[in-house]
């Protein structure tokens, strides 16, 4: 997974780094697996860490919090890796949501619509609308084939380009030139090799962010295990904790 900086808003992140490569993690999965559970592990992380910015920088949310997080999620795959990556990511974190659709469908549950979350089909939508109208004229293929329809892709440019008003101008605050340690990883508790493979994808991702980033305060991210498949930010203890059945249960969705 190639990862790069570029301009966010009228700040430029020159500086490149590398991410680990699927393929070094070890996981009993086959490697389109293994791409596709990290990519869901990174989205999920990305949408937790909306909320933790979302708190400690004190940013009004017109809206559902939760959508405002979803946003931030796909904002930073657009914003962090080279192209062929982020394509790879978005193509992941979509069908991800495809699999909590089909897994609904499957147990004969209906969309719990009273819930904080959307409807996992329109988060689809949403995801891939804000990842196409970023470069639109590069991702009609992906529009295309992630079935976003012609009346929605017509505003999605307008849609991302809110996102970046929004959620740019807020990571413009907390860039740094100087690698800060600000983002720490907390208890890390390893029972599955879905646990451990969870384990090596955020302490990655924990390294690299702190590369591009100096939040207010710190931030700890814990990896235990929760009895469920879950993610969630603890605004009391600014944690954000990666529950290890997450990766276990990814591979079960994988696409064939």
């Amino acid at each position: 997974m190639t990862r790069f900086k570029f301009p966010i808003l009228a700040t430029a992140l020159m500086a490149s780094l590398a991410a680990p490569a699927t393929a070094e993690f070890s996981f009993d999965a086959d490697e389109a697996t293994q791409a596709y559970v990290e990519a869901n592990l990174l989205g999920i992380f990305y949408h937790e860490l909306g909320h933790a910015l979302i708190d400690m920088l004190e940013l009004p949310i017109f809206g559902q919090e939760e959508d405002a997080a979803d946003v931030l999620s796909v904002f930073l795959i657009d914003a962090l890796y080279e192209e062929d990556s982020a394509v790879d990511l978005a193509y992941g974190t979509a069908f991800g949501f495809l699999g909590e659709v089909e897994q609904r469908e499957a147990e004969n549950e209906l969309p719990a619509y009273w819930d904080v979350h959307g409807p996992d089909l329109q988060r689809y939508y949403n995801l891939v609308c804000i990842f196409y109208g970023a470069n639109p004229d590069e991702r009609s293929d992906v529009a295309d084939e992630l079935g976003l329809p012609v009346d929605r892709a017509e505003y999605c440019p307008d849609e991302y380009d809110q996102a970046n008003h929004s959620w740019g101008a807020a990571l413009d605050e907390i860039l740094t030139d100087h690698p800060a340690r600000t983002i720490r990883l907390g208890q890390i508790e390893i029972e599955t090799d879905g646990g451990d493979f969870t384990a090596q994808v955020i302490e990655a991702e924990v390294e690299a962010l702190n590369q591009d980033f100096k939040l207010p305060g710190n931030l700890t991210v814990s990896i235990l295990p929760c009895g469920e498949p879950n993610a969630y930010y603890d605004p009391q203890a600014r944690e954000i904790t990666m529950c290890t059945e997450f990766a276990d249960n990814l591979t079960a969705w994988a696409p064939e």
